[in-house]
């Protein structure tokens, strides 16, 4: 009979829960009586952006906002052997400015043989899940609105012909000069509320697709500002040479990004400037940037390769409570604005199966306009990706 050597046997058993531990794709840290971190998984290590020789008997105070982290309720676990779980805390990663949003999950580890009571925490980052929500509501939101939009161009596009035939038969029969400007009054704001009922209905045009330069697109828009604003604003081009055609509409995708970056030129150059320069001190600014973005999604569908398009301003960002509401109908900051602008662009790119996203602060707003490469459509990839070397 064959035996075992029973040392043999347990070293493998030994070793065995921090091996698993290793293999999770959940963050999971171990405390130690003191609040420090007595073990952390490659899960955690990638979190948090730092190695577990680094965060060893340091405490988790750092990486968390003061609301979001409690060494009372932390020791009130730890003593009372009860779980508890935060939720939406801001986690801080080493070398990062931007925060990740994760829940968190407390568990007492009761105390043995060879350790003292400790506790085990599971982080769960949420960003991901939040920015599906994200894009949920903005389809959402812009199919319901798009609805809307379309009945009230209608219902505005059905009586102005009539009132500016009337008025036109109206002016007809006025000898008096200064009576007919009155008419051209009432035909000139006719013809202003048509167009603007065109423009609503515009975006429902099938999009006539082809192989499109996304730079020449970006160039001539640049030069259309540039002409209209002269030498108002710097311009700053980072653009990635080997970025392949995408599958689109020459002409709509120009109007999504004037409608994009001349909201950010207005907004440079209506803000207050001392001596000609941003709220930070800086010269007026807009970034124009591309990317290719890899195994990226947008919503529930997943592509190998997207198109990423950063139009960024360093003017004063965008009100907060206006920030969940940008791609609504009517919506806007500027006093003359009509609030069309991005709706009309988001509903052209849900069209092109594509998105627009924002991230707006004071001194820096970011819209992120994402394209497919190939149109994708019941299963159809549409044209090839032909790839630059």
């Amino acid at each position: 009979m064959n035996t075992v050597d029973p040392q043999h046997r347990r070293r493998p058993q030994a070793a065995r829960p921090a091996h698993l531990l290793d293999s999770l794709s959940t963050a999971v840290l171990l405390l130690d009586g003191q609040l420090c971190v007595d073990y952390a998984n490659h899960a955690a290590e990638q979190l948090l952006a730092t190695s577990l020789a680094h965060l060893h008997a340091q405490p988790l105070d750092a990486f968390f906002d003061g609301a979001d982290w409690s060494a009372a309720a932390l020791r009130h676990a730890l003593d009372l052997q009860q779980a508890y779980t935060q939720r939406e805390a801001r986690l801080h990663r080493l070398g990062s400015t931007l925060p990740v949003t994760v829940d968190y999950v407390v568990t007492p580890v009761p105390p043995g043989r060879e350790h003292a009571p400790q506790l085990l925490i599971e982080l769960l980052p949420l960003d991901r899940l939040l920015h599906i929500n994200r894009e949920d509501n903005l389809f959402t939101a812009n199919q319901a609105t798009r609805a809307l939009v379309r009945g009230l161009a209608h219902e505005i596009k059905n009586p102005l012909g009539g009132i500016r035939g009337a008025a036109q038969l109206l002016e007809r029969e006025l000898a008096r000069a200064e009576l007919r400007e009155y008419t051209q009054v009432i035909i000139g704001e006719a013809d202003r509320l048509r167009a603007l009922a065109d423009r609503m209905l515009d975006a429902r045009r099938p999009p006539s697709f082809r192989e499109v330069n996304i730079h020449e697109v970006l160039e001539r828009v640049r030069v259309i500002l540039q002409a209209e604003v002269g030498d108002a604003l710097r311009w700053v081009r980072d653009y990635d040479p080997s970025l392949p055609e995408v599958w689109a509409d020459a002409d709509q995708m120009i109007q999504v990004m004037l409608n994009i970056m001349r909201n950010a030129a207005q907004a440079l150059l209506e803000m207050p400037r001392p001596g000609g320069s941003t709220a930070a001190g800086e010269p007026p600014c807009i970034t124009l940037r591309s990317r290719v973005l890899r195994q990226s999604a947008i919503g529930t569908r997943r592509y190998p390769l997207l198109c990423l398009i950063e139009v960024q301003d360093n003017g004063p960002g965008i009100a907060e409570e206006l920030r969940e509401m940008l791609f609504y109908p009517m919506v806007t900051g500027r006093s003359q604005g009509t609030g069309l602008g991005l709706p009309i662009a988001q509903a052209i790119m849900q069209q092109h199966g594509g998105l627009i996203e924002c991230e707006s602060r004071p001194g820096k707003t970011v819209f992120k306009v994402l394209i497919p490469f190939r149109r994708v459509a019941d299963g159809n990839t549409g044209a090839p990706i032909h790839a630059h070397p």
